[in-house]
């Protein structure tokens, strides 16, 4: 009997032990008491910097367009903005060496670059080689869609594309479905590619301050990895309730068991 109660107890505990605590579940909390969450400012993010693989849309316009025309894509007039299928194929990507190859310019090397800095050097470019002041030069340049990858304990796991300059964490992981109730909220992967290799960033998406971390804001070519918790491991529930129909199930269970072995004794 003593064996018994022990081995329920040691199931209770367990079980117990693995409830999710509601401050785990709980995004932006303020951990300091002190601190007057309205006050907490956005950290100044540094503007991106293109990389190898990265898509680039470059416009050019004119006031003569026709003469800039060689410089757009064909189907300029018809582009949907929705559709990452034709950004791709419409922009210019970023090769091995860092270069992009435009019309009438030949190879340019836009790796490290800004896209504002991208912008002044083309136009730069065609002034000196083709065309004079007096043409009115406009280029501009955005990212062909800000994509990134999402694995592990979200809704929908997957790539996504979107169509914005700045995606912080929480508009990324929603694009998913949203953190499951067995993804680690206070350990989030951020993958980052950089020129010298890949590294790994953590956010803690339950504290307020996250929204000071420099990697708040996602980049092109991101994966982000939500870690699964204990609780999944152990095959568990998440909440009291579900343990507590746990514990029921193993307690009918083994009752049922020791009252069939003490009637075939």
């Amino acid at each position: 009997m003593k064996q018994f109660i022990l081995f329920i107890g040691l199931i209770f505990s367990v079980l117990v032990t693995s409830c999710v605590p509601h401050k785990n579940t709980v995004y932006l909390q303020n951990y300091e008491t002190a601190l007057d969450s309205s006050q907490v400012l956005l950290e100044k993010q540094k503007p991106y910097r293109v990389q190898i693989n990265d898509v680039l849309n470059i416009r050019v316009k004119a006031l003569d367009q026709e003469n800039v025309s060689i410089l757009n894509p064909i189907g300029d007039d018809n582009l949907n903005a929705s559709s990452s299928e034709r950004a791709y194929f419409d922009g210019f990507t970023v090769d091995l060496h860092g270069n992009i190859r435009v019309p009438t310019l030949g190879y340019i090397n836009v790796l490290g670059y800004t896209v504002e800095e991208i912008q002044e050097m083309i136009e730069k470019k065609l002034l000196e080689e083709q065309f004079k002041e007096a043409a009115n030069i406009f280029v501009t340049v955005k990212l062909a869609g800000l994509n990134f990858t999402v694995n592990g304990e979200v809704g929908s796991p997957g790539s996504k594309v979107i169509f914005k300059e700045r995606v912080n964490i929480f508009e990324a992981i929603a694009n998913v479905g949203e953190i499951s109730e067995y993804g680690d909220k206070k350990d989030v992967l951020i993958i980052r590619q950089y020129p010298q290799g890949q590294k790994i960033h953590h956010l803690d998406l339950t504290d307020v301050k996250v929204m000071q971390s420099p990697y708040y804001y996602i980049q092109p070519n991101d994966m982000i990895y939500v870690k699964p918790i204990k609780a999944k491991s152990l095959g568990t529930g998440t909440s009291a309730r579900e343990n507590l129909t746990i514990l029921i199930t193993v307690f009918s269970l083994v009752t049922t068991t020791i009252l069939l072995i003490d009637r075939l004794k």
